[in-house]
């Protein structure tokens, strides 16, 4: 299915392929995310999700960022918006590459190696990670594993979406409005913190927000897997947004009235 795709997009590859990292201003060593134009700035979180998979499953990184390159190419099929046709040009000669890097160690299909490792990637972070955790890991993790289903639809026909799998991504799907963020100020950053973060107001704040020592701790039950035994445990939260979020959902709901 790879192979039909890259054909169909040979001519765009030719025409594009004379252009050097220089001409495109693309630094040696920046990844994908960080060059993609504003008008399909949509395909960050999934070359976000294939930077973060790579070392693990190059495979399943490289057929991320091939689905990042059809989108690209669907959504601009001319190439006319700023940067596009530059970006195009990077991400499919990083993609020709990778192509015979990673096909070289393919054991299985592509279809079959991506929804192994979504099972796997589900259980390892999804499932078992929900009990240690910060919130912003399990969000970004929560995107990874919504990209990774998204992709497997381009490719496995519905009937051909193994039951444990559907049931996974239902839970996935789940979890998004949990772990979505919606806070002005980001109580876990990831980086750099914002200036506004080193307020003594802020910090003050902040630490209130995070006492919960006196708070009883949410319990959850059984997770969608294999296993018949019931499951409950205690899961740790990080301040009283997150508390009142697990207790009453209060996030989700109001997700669904924006």
């Amino acid at each position: 299915m790879i192979i039909g795709y890259k054909v169909a997009y040979t001519v765009l590859y030719i025409q594009l392929n004379k252009l050097t990292s220089i001409e495109l201003g693309v630094e040696p060593g920046m990844v994908d995310s960080e060059v993609v134009p504003s008008s399909i700035a949509v395909l960050v979180p999934i070359l976000r999700a294939a930077n973060e998979i790579e070392e693990e499953n190059p495979r399943v990184a490289y057929l991320c960022r091939f689905h990042a390159f059809k989108k690209a190419h669907s959504m601009d099929p001319t190439s006319s918006g700023p940067g596009v046709r530059q970006f195009k040009c990077y991400l499919l000669h990083k993609l020709e590459k990778e192509e015979e890097l990673t096909a070289r160690h393919a054991l299985r299909t592509d279809a079959r190696e991506l929804q192994t490792y979504y099972q796997h990637f589900y259980e390892k972070k999804i499932r078992d990670g929900e009990f240690n955790q910060r919130p912003e890991e399990m969000a970004k993790n929560v995107q990874i594993a919504t990209v990774l289903y998204e992709v497997l639809k381009t490719m496995v026909s519905p009937q051909n979406i193994e039951e444990k799998t559907r049931r996974y991504a239902e839970d996935v799907e789940h979890k998004r409005g949990r772990y979505e963020h919606y806070n002005i100020l980001p109580l876990y950053a990831v980086g750099v913190k914002p200036a506004i973060m080193e307020l003594p107001e802020i910090k003050a704040a902040i630490a209130a927000l995070c006492n919960v020592d006196n708070l009883p701790m949410p319990i959850i039950h059984a997770r969608p897997d294999d296993s018949t035994v019931p499951m409950e445990r205690l899961k740790e939260v990080n301040d009283i947004l997150d508390w009142i979020a697990f207790v009453f959902g209060f996030q989700v709901r109001i997700r669904c009235h924006t």
